[in-house]
């Protein structure tokens, strides 16, 4: 498959979502709100435990990307292996915290907790390195910030401590993650050997746990949907994504992930629609609405009144040099 041609300095102008971006950002975020729905309807009722449930997800996304990798022709046998221990540790703390946690948490606590530690490490990350968000843009996160403690306030009741500490490790290992993954030049095939690190995490694990493995039919399909279409094909194109988004855009448009997953409960799970549950949807679509187009709109001014100037002269330009005016 013949990838789309981009100007030369697309991926280093994350500020340029144009509709390729656009897509596969949504995509990706799909594929987040789905894993929330496939987790709950596994684990919620008792189908399959935790450790199977990580497992399987795990290997079947490793599969699939293998299959992904292989038909898109994107591994270069000489460059060997890509991504990192350290990125194939993340996401196995990110997938098996996840899990465990939801034993002891409401899905509205848990969607909480993991979102809120999400933005905060990739906010953090953006400061670290320098980034200023401009003060609407912090408007419009806080806006979408309220907006979802909103919509899962009612759940929130004397949540598990032990519970509460793994979600918000998970969301702190799935944040870096997305972090680190923004460096690489092939997000594919870094993703599948980041899953395929995983596995003697898991096996480590499913073994310690081999007592108490509960496994149905059902469970096993969930971990598997979950494994190869949500998270394995969800990470690809998610990595794709943030090549086009600066690290605050990539925390703020995360935020609209449990209103999705709380949609994709109504379509799946039979919850109920609430006017909380539409005002919520309002606010925080609104407040990433409004910091999104804060920074595109900043963005543009800034270009726009920026003047040109020329490029340094190279030492082996001829007499007659031709200057290139073009704004760095």
């Amino acid at each position: 498959m013949q990838q789309p041609k981009y100007p030369d300095n697309f991926m280093h102008e994350p500020d340029r979502v144009g509709f390729s971006g656009v897509s596969l950002t949504a995509l990706a975020l799909l594929a987040f709100a789905g894993n929330s729905v496939l987790c709950r309807l596994a684990l919620g009722e008792g189908a399959i435990d935790p450790a199977s449930y990580t497992t399987v997800r795990l290997i079947s996304g490793a599969l699939t990307l293998r299959l992904i990798v292989g038909y898109l022709g994107k591994r270069d046998s000489r460059a060997g292996s890509s991504g990192s221990w350290s990125a194939g540790a993340l996401l196995f703390l990110y997938a098996m915290a996840f899990a465990y946690a939801y034993r002891n948490l409401t899905a509205g606590t848990g969607a909480l907790i993991l979102f809120a530690a999400v933005q905060l490490t990739m906010i953090a990350s953006a400061l670290r390195s320098g980034e200023r968000p401009a003060p609407i843009e912090w408007l419009g996160w806080s806006v979408a910030m309220v907006g979802l403690v909103y919509l899962v306030f009612p759940g929130i009741a004397a949540p598990s401590l032990g519970g509460s500490l793994l979600m918000a490790g998970a969301g702190i290992a799935w944040g870096a993650y997305s972090i680190l993954g923004r460096g690489e030049n092939n997000p594919i095939q870094a993703t599948t050997d980041n899953f395929f690190r995983t596995l003697p995490l898991v096996l480590v694990v499913t073994l310690v746990q081999l007592p108490s493995l509960v496994m149905s039919p059902m469970g096993l399909l969930w971990a598997g949907i979950s494994g190869a279409i949500t998270s394995g094909l969800g990470y690809a194109i998610w990595y794709a994504a943030l090549k086009r988004l600066t690290a605050t855009r990539a925390a703020t448009v995360q935020l609209s992930v449990p209103v999705i997953a709380a949609l994709g409960g109504v379509a799946f799970l039979s919850e109920q629609i609430t006017v909380r549950l539409l005002i919520s949807s309002v606010v925080i679509l609104g407040g990433i609405g409004l910091s999104v187009s804060a920074r595109a709109a900043s963005k543009i001014f800034t270009r726009i009144g920026r003047p040109s100037a020329p490029k340094p002269l190279s030492s082996k330009a001829p007499t007659a040099v031709r200057v290139d005016v073009r704004t760095p």
